[in-house]
């Protein structure tokens, strides 16, 4: 699983000192279903014109690609693409838990962490530094239920890099895995467990909800990572069988999709892919997946402050008939503002926090399932009656035919939105590999839309009175209490074993793979410059025309934030951006729900310290649509005084759940022990309880007219629209938009930064969530370029030292990582980790080693070199989705650099020497001024923490308050 933040290079998006479309994914990520269907894949589409209604029968969206197949097996899926100098690589191996043999749940997903230990060729953690030099984003490996997949997106003139290495794994994997890197590994997926699962609300209740789902012994029951006892019963003669069983070219697909030349591609492929050798033929899985016919229910106790409610149904497996029924089935019920669910028991009744309803599609048995968080002083039974009371409706009278246009129409946006998500050309590639790899054919989108087209009232009823039934479903209630983990399982010493020792070779070495292959000739960016015009009332338009895929992303973008909440008002400019979508003066707030999902839109409104934002994509035949909605809800909001009432009960129950999250308490005490309570900075953007009680709509009101002005803000829209199609919609739009925004305001100086130990108990949790923060300078500092390159170093890339050492060399977390949030005052910096318990001191200690090893020796050579490659050779992905243009974009107006920023940032990157990081590193990450910050089990880890004379100690609560010892 990810726990990197995504972020634009301007760092607006997700504030960071780090110039990349996103963080590196560390290896272990595990998935399902639904991350497929977020970015089903980039299509060849016919021109569609700003405004048109669509027509009845548009034709069905094709991928452009090729398949062949090799003599050893390999299937390859070649897709040309020559818009940005980027290149995908995506290997599927047809192997996850379903293939996994009994007393070794969680299996796959260790070993897909084992592919990450280096090969014959490619040294221990050498994987992710090499292609991290070399500009890779999007660098993950991730097991589901029925498949495990490797990708990463490359600079065009790197793709040969990329097949070196996956071939590698895939040929010499066995010649280096020893019982010293099994070992780590396993460790390192028990911290996963423990942060994913165990630590993180309501982990162990989903995963119950899959024990009673299906029964023990089928591949399904144990989810995807497995039991810790499992885990660590895997011995080096199970990874060994795995892998000659499973990770054998015959067993595999590889797809590649991007600016390539075919006949080269395919000669690489020949060279790198062609000599391994067929393994065994994979046995079929023969599991009968046996239907429910008494409902079972079950009760679990977890370290939560808001219980929820889980439903589940044994449904049709993925690409059988049913499955699109069954899509469909869970938009209606659950799938947003504009679903029945939603708009009952959040809206109406107010009884649920949230409510969500989703197909999870698996080839031996789908999963349909709802759930619904409840909301303080209300009951799961209530939560429990309400849905069955909607479920009985459903089933009786079936949906309405504006429902079930609305499920198509944003299934159809979200196929077609497949760029949007794990950036553009690996959401192609994925795409095809998962088309070839359930129904044999890459080239299924067509047919796999049809169907979705084909949903009627009538079969999404049959579906629901089928299979939705009372007598055939699991429910599970998650409540607050203490929570049963098992039998612990001790994490034996690590071997004692020379490295190497039980290595075998399975293909015959050849001389020339021991070179790490060279990049190609270097290929110019052909991102077209952004185009921008002011209209009359001073509001800016920042347009990048993006031909391709008829996707438009559009974000207003209103330069105040957060920072301008008067004192007592924490919380204040995101309670007015949460508004903004409640109520106008020609819609209420279902109404322009059910606007936007009618047309398959999404809308948006978010805050930060910095900027209110608000957001829509859509289809672009769509889009004047879903722009008037945008300044609807941005130019004539009515702030109902039952909506605020409504939005303050919500807040309220938000800010309990944040306390159910260590990394959410962690942030929250830290930004509250580095700022104080006066200042803006010193509490998160939803503010505080007392705030949020005391907020009114006036309170409201007012911010949004003092801030909300044209010549305070930019419209930033990306996609296939001339600027000639834009103006026009804009000036309709925005033209009559008037005011003038107040003064930007003045902040005081954070309260202190003084070097201390903040401990937030948390007694019995698994694992001790730690941030070590200080006060960083602002996004103007011209040192900006000399502290991206540095962070790189520290704790910015999966191969920086902080990671390699917490998470590589000791195997105490699942991954550790630094960042500068960097906004137009001084926002924080901090190093954060997820660690064992007992390893919580020492974690410290390598921290606060690393930190000064970096400021007193600064960086090595080949560090310098590889940071700020990372930097440099992947700002092509700032611009490979029309959102990610949209967040790079506005990041640029929002601090004033230029749109021709990124024409001289290469060259400012290019300039940092080892002594300027060497600098930055002492001047910015000072030893003598980091706070501590460890959210854990009190009586385990302050002892330890004190002998480490970090300071003074003190303790807060989970809302970030001082508390007396």
């Amino acid at each position: 699983m990810k726990h990197m933040k995504k972020k634009t290079l301007s760092g607006f998006s997700w504030p960071s000192q780090k110039p990349l479309l996103s963080k590196p994914l560390l290896s272990g990520r595990y998935v399902s279903r639904g991350f497929f269907m977020s970015f089903i894949g980039f299509m060849s589409f016919m021109s569609l014109d700003c405004g048109r209604a669509p027509a009845v029968a548009d034709a069905l969206p094709q991928i452009a690609y090729e398949k062949y197949t090799l003599p050893n097996g390999l299937d390859v899926i070649l897709s040309e693409d020559h818009r940005l100098p980027l290149v995908a690589v995506d290997v599927w191996y047809h192997v996850g838990p379903a293939n996994e043999a009994a007393g070794r749940t969680g299996f796959a997903h260790l070993f897909e962490h084992m592919m990450f230990q280096g090969s014959k060729h490619v040294p221990s953690d050498a994987h992710f530094q090499y292609l991290e030099a070399a500009g890779g984003t999007g660098l993950n490996g991730t097991t589901d239920f029925d498949r495990t997949n490797y990708f990463e997106t490359l600079p065009a003139n790197q793709l040969e890099l990329g097949l070196w290495l996956e071939a590698d794994r895939m040929g010499y994997l066995l010649d280096t895995v020893d019982e010293v890197k099994l070992a780590n590994q396993q460790d390192v997926v028990r911290n996963e467990r423990r942060q994913n699962v165990e630590n993180a609300p309501y982990g162990i209740v989903a995963e119950a909800l899959f024990h009673t789902l299906y029964p023990q012994g089928h591949p399904y029951y144990a989810s995807v990572i497995g039991s810790h006892a499992d885990i660590q019963a895997a011995r080096l003669d199970d990874v060994k069988s795995f892998f000659k069983q499973y990770y054998a070219p015959n067993n595999a697909s590889l797809a590649i999709v991007g600016d390539i030349d075919k006949a080269r591609t395919k000669q690489l492929i020949e060279k790198y892919f062609g000599p391994l050798k067929r393994g065994p033929g994979v046995p079929a899985v023969s599991v009968q997946t046996p239907p429910i016919t008494a409902e079972r229910r079950l009760v679990v106790k977890d370290r939560i402050q808001l219980p929820r409610v889980y439903m589940a149904w044994i449904t049709p497996a993925f690409f059988k008939p049913g499955d699109a029924d069954a899509d469909a089935s869970a938009n209606i019920l659950g799938g947003g503002k504009s679903s029945r669910l939603y708009k009952t028991l959040v809206y109406e009744k107010q009884i649920a926090q949230d409510v969500s309803a989703f197909q999870q599609s698996l080839s031996l048995g789908s999963a349909f399932q709802i759930s619904a968080t409840v909301r303080p002083g209300k009951t799961v039974q209530e939560v429990e009656a309400a849905i069955d009371d909607e479920l009985k409706r459903f089933r009786d009278a079936g949906p309405d035919e504006r429902e079930v246009e609305r499920a198509r129409n944003t299934f159809e946006t979200s196929m077609l939105g497949g760029l949007e998500v794990l950036g553009g050309f690996g959401g192609v590639a994925d795409t095809l590999n998962m088309f070839n790899h359930y129904v044999k054919d890459p080239g299924y989108l067509p047919k796999y839309l049809d169907e979705h087209r084909k949903v009627s009232v009538t079969t999404v009823k049959a579906f629901a009175q089928q299979y939705l039934q009372p007598t055939a479903r699991v429910v599970v209630h998650g409540v607050r209490g203490e929570p049963d983990f098992g039998a612990p399982v001790a994490t034996p010493a690590a071997p004692k074993v020379a490295p190497g020792t039980g290595a075998e070779a399975m293909n015959a070495d050849e001389a020339w793979r021991k070179d790490k292959p060279g990049a190609a000739d270097a290929r110019s960016i052909s991102v077209a410059p952004a185009q921008s015009f002011t209209l009359a009332n001073g509001l800016s338009v920042i347009l990048q025309e993006r031909p391709g895929v008829p996707i438009v992303s559009a974000s207003l973008v209103v330069k105040s934030g957060g920072e301008a909440n008067p004192v007592g008002k924490s919380g204040l400019a995101n309670f007015t951006a949460a508004m903004l979508d409640q109520g106008t003066a020609s819609r209420n707030a279902p109404q322009i729900a059910d606007d936007v999902a009618q047309i398959g839109a999404s809308l948006d409104a978010a805050s930060t310290k910095d900027a209110i934002t608000t957001s829509v994509r859509s289809l672009k035949q769509h889009f004047t649509r879903a722009l008037d909605l945008l300044a609807d809800v941005t130019l004539r909001p009515s702030f109902p005084q039952a909506e605020v009432d409504r939005e303050r009960t919500s807040r309220l129950a938000q800010l309990v759940a944040q306390q159910q999250d260590p990394a959410s308490v962690g942030a929250v005490a830290a930004v509250a022990a580095l700022y104080g309570p006066a200042h803006p900075y010193g509490y998160v953007e939803l503010g505080t309880d007392v705030a949020a009680k005391t907020t009114g709509r006036d309170d409201i009101a007012g911010f949004w007219k003092q801030r909300f002005a044209p010549a305070n803000a930019a419209l930033v829209v990306a996609g296939p629209v001339t600027a000639a199609e834009l103006r026009p919609l804009v000036e309709r739009a925005f033209g009559s938009w008037t005011g003038t925004a107040a003064a930007a305001p003045v902040l005081a100086a954070p309260a202190t930064t003084a070097a201390r130990v903040v401990l937030v108990d948390q007694p019995g949790t698994p694992q001790t969530q730690l941030y070590v923060t200080t006060i960083a300078p602002p996004r103007s500092t011209p040192d900006f370029p000399a502290i991206g390159v540095m962070n790189n170093v520290l704790g910015g890339l999966f191969s920086s030292r902080i990671n390699m050492n917490l998470r590589e060399a000791h195997g105490w977390s699942y991954g550790a990582y630094s960042e500068f949030v960097f906004r137009r005052g001084p926002g924080p910096f901090w190093i954060q980790s997820g660690v064992r318990t007992d390893a919580t001191a020492p974690a410290v200690a390598e921290i606060l080693k690393e930190v000064a090893r970096l400021a007193s020796e600064g960086a090595t050579p080949a560090e310098l070199v590889t940071a700020k490659d990372a930097i440099v050779r992947a700002l092509p992905s700032a611009f490979e989705t029309s959102g990610s243009t949209v967040g790079t974009l506005s990041g640029l107006y929002l601090y004033d650099l230029g749109l021709d920023y990124y024409t001289r940032y290469p060259g400012m990157v290019a300039a940092v020497t080892a002594d300027a990081v060497k600098a930055a590193a002492a001047k910015y990450v000072p030893a003598d001024r980091l706070i501590v910050v460890a959210v854990g089990d009190r009586k385990k880890i302050e002892a330890s923490l004190a002998q480490l004379k970090l300071g003074g100690l003190e303790l807060r609560d989970v809302t970030g308050n001082k508390m007396g010892r």
